[in-house]
């Protein structure tokens, strides 16, 4: 075993979850960068590594320093501390104060940020409110540095660490060792299997009752994650002895006091058990459909609904067939219905003819949907202006919503698009703002993928037969030419569409078995072929859909390969092994109330200040900055999941087949994915992995009690 004493000089990759990283050090006696490998609790370009190891020869990479064990101080050389300061480690600190600060003080430049902070206002230009910010983010670097030291012997990433902090701040360690399971209540992203770790490191034992709590508690958050409001009883105690290695009867014991205290909500004597959210919601949403169902509005005088239409028509220079002219006057006459239908079937359509008859007799029109991406396309094509359900509701910095049972929405009807999408508790929120007096138009394809959270909402409601629904399926005519229209039907009925590639289709399919060819084509399609053929941007008009996150053809790998030949900027922000360039297109990954920005939201990065270390990217003409510290939250996106693609459209549109995907490969998902493009499909993988996707028309049978309470609500009148 060798010993290596250097300088960070430069972070290859590092994976946040696990630990692992590759780093470039600079190492006394060696003329080029020594490559180490290994799990560092966290590393930082400047830091001094003392590691012990051995060299390895990857034959990919050549030879590599593959590290066993390592200390890690502060850098005391003038270099070593100017690359530690401009890292971005420390907010406040760019590339350009590092230098200056270094510049002034020298190698007593950590000495006087951790002793005499105070004299850094010394250095020109900086301000008393940048030096605030050093004191208090070095501070909090420290602190979690001592955090992640605590958490290193149980295997915790850095990034576990960073939420703990965010939430106890200073009082991190003391609180995981008062109760480690409590993070799992109090600290977003953690579940039980972290805590557990943490805990058994702390000796708390198996069958303690925060322990069986938490692990019940993480059992029915399984369930949800799967799209189920609920669980059983069996199901807790068999997947309860699996998780927890305990006897049944302290799960029993552990659950009757759960029970009994309210924490969790039992129904059918206690054989169906509840998460208190979804049970409230499932129950909410039948209630205030119900209300609203039945509540009378007056009628409008001398409105003749027959000519209302005609005087569309002829306007629009449009005719409508008998069931379009059925969901319209379905949707007027009705205080609760649904239009639902595939692509190119005339949702659109009459939408727009509803808000023109509502608007022609005055009534106060809201249009809403779950999604950014939805809401804007709603808006271009209905010429009306459509809100998210979160912007809607008024969300607040945390979530919580102003609008409510006691703020309630202001208008006479709400239209509420890409139904397919909305959750159990995202819809009763929505319901309870609705007061009892507006009509509710839901309008949806409910065949594509239901909500990525727990519930069925939108065919609970069609199946429950307690409203008025009108399913459009007919094609229309300009509709019919399109290939992508007609052969996502065809899917849709579990039929083979013709993959011959006929010319002037808009629809295509590329045979290929090998992984690390299908990579190849897409990057190709997008390069020269597509761009040359339709004369686009690749990057604003060309989105890949990809089934899954991981693996070669999952969106990881694919935004890697796309952002080395889409994006040559040399402007960027690297933190770990994630590089942020100047134009790159970026999704965020989770609901930020303080910037307006949510889950699923594509941007563009317009600006990166190498000074300030931040990016600013621009959401649809949204501007929102975020931090070095604050970059998790964004992901590259010239790939994205066919299930962050719902809601939106796309000009051209590939998707990856192949059963490298297989746990993915059902027909909704390639039909909600193909679904998505406006003007060009092309699919690329294996032929028998699209057959088998087509034909396995796995329903989720997710776990709902919406469509038995609707029935029993609307039985009681």
């Amino acid at each position: 075993m060798e010993s290596l004493n250097g300088v960070v000089e430069r972070i290859t990759y590092q994976d946040e979850e696990s630990g692992f990283a590759v780093i470039k050090v600079r190492v006394k006696g060696f003329s080029e960068l020594i490559t180490f490998t290994g799990k560092f609790i966290s590393i930082n370009v400047g830091t001094v590594i003392e590691a012990k190891g051995d060299f390895r020869v990857n034959k990919k990479f050549g030879r590599q320093f593959n590290v066993t064990d390592y200390t890690e101080s502060l850098p005391a050389s003038i270099y070593g501390i100017e690359k530690y300061l401009g890292s971005g480690l420390i907010e406040g600190i760019g590339a350009k104060f590092a230098k200056q600060i270094v510049e002034k003080f020298g190698e007593n430049t950590i000495n006087i940020i951790e002793n005499e902070p105070m004299k850094l206002l010394d250095v020109p230009n900086i301000g008393s409110k940048r030096v605030n910010a050093i004191i208090s983010s070095w501070q909090k670097h420290k602190n979690i540095k001592d955090l992640m030291i605590f958490l290193s012997d149980c295997g915790v990433s850095t990034s576990i660490a960073h939420k703990i902090y965010k939430v106890y701040g200073e009082e991190s360690t003391q609180k995981l060792r008062e109760n480690p399971y409590g993070i799992v209540d109090d600290v977003y992203g953690i579940g039980f299997k972290t805590a557990d770790i943490i805990a058994q490191k702390l000796g708390v034992s198996n069958e303690s009752y925060n322990r069986c709590r938490a692990g019940i508690f993480h059992i029915l958050s399984e369930f949800a994650s799967e799209g189920h409001c609920y669980a059983s009883f069996d199901d807790l105690v068999e997947k309860g002895k699996k998780l927890l290695d305990i006897e049944p009867h302290i799960i029993a014991m552990t659950f009757g006091h759960l029970k009994n205290t309210y924490e969790l909500i039992c129904e059918e004597n206690g054989e169906i058990i509840y998460l208190p959210p979804f049970y409230h919601s499932e129950v909410g949403i039948a209630r205030r459909i119900h209300e609203i169902a039945i509540t009378k509005v007056a009628k409008e005088d001398n409105f003749n609904f027959e000519n209302a239409v005609e005087e569309i028509q002829e306007k629009n220079n449009i005719r409508y067939d008998d069931v379009q002219v059925s969901a319209i006057k379905t949707a007027i006459s009705s205080k609760f219905s649904v239009i639902t239908g595939g692509p190119g079937v005339g949702k659109t359509t009459i939408t727009k003819a509803i808000i023109e008859i509502f608007k022609s007799i005055n009534k106060k029109i809201i249009l809403t949907a779950p999604t950014g991406r939805a809401t804007k396309r709603m808006t271009e094509t209905c010429n009306f202006e459509a809100k998210t359900i979160h912007r809607l509701l008024e969300a607040d910095h945390v979530g919580k919503f102003s609008k409510n049972e006691e703020n309630k929405l202001v208008g006479d009807v709400i239209i509420i698009d890409e139904s397919s999408m909305i959750d159990t508790i995202l819809m009763y929120n929505l319901l309870k703002a609705i007061p009892d007096e507006m009509a509710v138009i839901m309008i949806g394809d409910a065949d594509q993928l239901p909500s990525v959270n727990a519930g069925n909402v939108l065919n609970d409601i069609i199946n429950s037969n307690v409203i008025p629904v009108v399913k459009l399926s007919k094609i229309y005519r300009q509709s019919e030419s399109s290939k992508i229209i007609t052969y996502s039907h065809q899917i849709n009925l579990g039929e083979i569409p013709d993959l011959s590639n006929k010319n002037n289709s808009d629809f295509f399919f590329i045979n290929e078995s090998e992984p690390e060819n299908i990579v190849s084509i897409i990057k190709e399609l997008c390069l020269k072929r597509l761009t040359k053929t339709y004369n686009v941007n690749p990057v604003t008009d060309i989105q890949i859909l990809s089934p899954m996150k991981r693996g070669l053809l999952g969106t990881e790998n694919l935004n890697i390969e796309l952002q080395s030949i889409l994006n040559d900027s040399k402007l960027f922000i690297k933190r770990g092994a994630n590089k942020y360039k100047l134009g790159d297109k970026v999704m965020q990954i989770k609901n930020n109330y303080d910037k307006n920005v949510f889950n699923g939201d594509i941007g563009f990065i317009n600006d990166v200040d190498l000074e300030e270390n931040t990016i600013t990217v621009d959401f649809d003409d949204n501007i929102v900055e975020y931090s070095y510290q604050e970059l998790d939250e964004l992901v590259l996106s010239y790939s994205i999941t066919i299930h962050k693609s719902q809601g939106g459209e796309f000009p051209i549109i590939i998707i990856p087949v192949h059963f490298q995907s297989r746990i993915m490969l059902q027909r909704n998902l390639i039909y909600t994915g193909i679904t998505r493009a406006k003007k060009i499909v092309i699919l690329v993988g294996e032929l028998n992995a699209l057959k088998y996707s087509i034909k396995n028309d796995i329903s989720d049978n997710r776990r709902t009690l919406l469509k038995e309470r609707l029935i029993k609500k609307f039985k009681q009148d």
